[in-house]
């Protein structure tokens, strides 16, 4: 029986232990296959929306430290991977539903062939949120997918 050989992957991360797992075993399964690696972080809106007793709205500074938050961490990935010897990666932030993104938007608009994620989140709350997303993606994505434990 042939291997799968795979040409994108797409590795989603939140800057939890699970998604630093994922990475590293989408670094591996990348340089295995020769294949290209996309970092992707999906930044959920809805957290913006009724913080701090509804006086915070998904405009101004917050979002956009938020976003250079994300930009920062996502650069720091990227120069991690390339010196572990992978140079076929790029990252992205995309504002939306994770769930949707990770298993449906992002893949069709970047070819995807295969997601390697993480099983859980940052803390308890996020878990049980993260968990669904990455139940979610195991149902609905149309490409394989990997949980890294």
């Amino acid at each position: 029986m042939a291997e799968q050989e795979y040409k994108t992957i797409l590795v989603p991360v939140d800057g939890s232990e699970a998604a630093e797992k994922a990475l590293a075993k989408a670094v591996e399964v990348a340089k295995r296959n020769h294949a290209h690696l996309d970092i992707l972080n999906v930044i959920d809106l809805k957290q913006f929306s009724v913080s701090f007793a509804g006086m915070l709205n998904a405009s101004g500074d917050v979002v956009y430290k938020t976003f250079e938050d994300v930009d920062k961490y996502l650069a720091e990935l990227q120069t991690r991977v390339k010196k572990q010897g992978l140079e076929d990666v790029d990252v992205h932030a995309r504002f939306g539903s994770p769930r949707t993104v990770i298993a449906k938007d992002f893949p069709e608009d970047h070819q995807v062939d295969l997601i390697i994620m993480g099983p859980t989140g940052l803390n308890a709350v996020e878990r049980v949120f993260v968990g669904a997303v990455t139940d979610y993606v195991i149902r609905a994505a149309a490409c394989d997918v990997i949980i890294a434990r």
